[in-house]
């Protein structure tokens, strides 16, 4: 891909209820999906959220069915806040009349789940937040780094203003300048 959203473009925005997610979505609206140009071309923004899969049962019956239950309602109403608050977002770009939104709420570990449903899209961008690790949390892969190895297409990883330098780095995209 050689440079913002081209004819034909399929541009996938990882989201979740944080708030370096909302930001990463909201940069893409107003500086990556070209709005002005939108206009009867083929762009499509599928806004990608995935819910933690439950745990395993435990075994002990009746604890194990109220609990699971209480965590797959809570996820359900997670994912549904989310991808309205999502939606709004982009309805709130007026140039996007002729973008099409798609949304994908998925299950699973978020690594796995993004990578797999980006290459199976044939996404030509994934765009997602990113945000400093704890100390504690620094030798761990972040899930954008996670991503950012494993999927084809090319991944923009969004900053939120204050998070290192600029605002996005981007891996294997062409146009990208540090």
């Amino acid at each position: 891909m050689a440079g913002p959203a081209t004819k034909g473009s399929k541009i996938v925005v990882a989201v979740n209820d944080s708030d370096e997610s909302m930001h990463s979505l909201s940069w893409c609206l107003q500086n990556f999906v070209p709005c002005r140009k939108a206009r009867n071309s083929d762009i499509t923004l599928v806004l990608l959220y995935v819910k933690p899969a439950p745990p395993p049962p435990d075994h002990t019956g009746l604890f194990w069915s109220k609990i699971g239950a209480m965590l797959e309602e809570y996820g359900k109403e997670t994912a549904l806040t989310v991808m309205e608050k999502a939606k709004e977002m982009c309805k709130s770009c007026a140039d996007l009349d002729n973008v099409k939104i798609e949304s994908i709420v998925a299950s699973g570990d978020a690594r796995d789940v993004i990578c797999e449903t980006v290459d199976k899209l044939a996404a030509d961008i994934l765009i997602m937040g990113g945000h400093p690790l704890s100390a504690t949390k620094s030798n761990s892969e972040s899930v954008s780094e996670h991503c950012a190895q494993k999927v084809k297409c090319p991944v923009l990883i969004v900053k939120q203003p204050g998070h290192g330098h600029g605002h996005g780095h981007c891996r294997n995209h062409p146009t990208h300048r540090s």
